[in-house]
């Protein structure tokens, strides 16, 4: 299913100065796009670019009006309970005609056990 050309997601990440790890998330966003088919950017709390406000004025200027925030984070922390928030309004202020919605935290979902499970298996198989 294709999600309206209006639609985007920015996943955002912490930031490392180690920059394959930057490029590890932002070819994680190019897969999670062609899986959804929706427009999906990489942003970054630190460290590299780009910020979250950024991220979602460049897709606000490519015609986005929805911005799904998906944070890629495991646990709620400072970062998940203020500077995530606090970027979201200051993008918000910057492009009042987008809706920008934060989404639950990564490692919250159910299926990282799912995950972890298979993970685990695989390295108990055969010991």
């Amino acid at each position: 299913m294709t999600s309206s050309p209006a639609t985007a997601a920015v996943v955002v990440a912490h930031g490392s100065r180690n920059e394959p790890a930057n490029d590890a998330h932002r070819q994680l966003c190019i897969d999670l796009s062609a899986a959804t088919g929706t427009t999906v950017v990489a942003a970054f709390l630190e460290l590299a670019t780009p910020s979250l406000p950024a991220a979602v004025a460049d897709l606000a200027i490519g015609g986005a009006i929805r911005v799904a925030v998906l944070p890629y984070f495991l646990y709620p922390g400072r970062h998940i309970q203020r500077d995530i928030p606090a970027l979201i309004d200051e993008a918000i202020a910057a492009n009042p005609t987008v809706d920008v919605v934060l989404g639950p935290l990564f490692g919250a979902d159910p299926a990282m056990i799912t995950v972890l499970s298979a993970q685990l298996a695989s390295l108990t198989a055969g010991r």
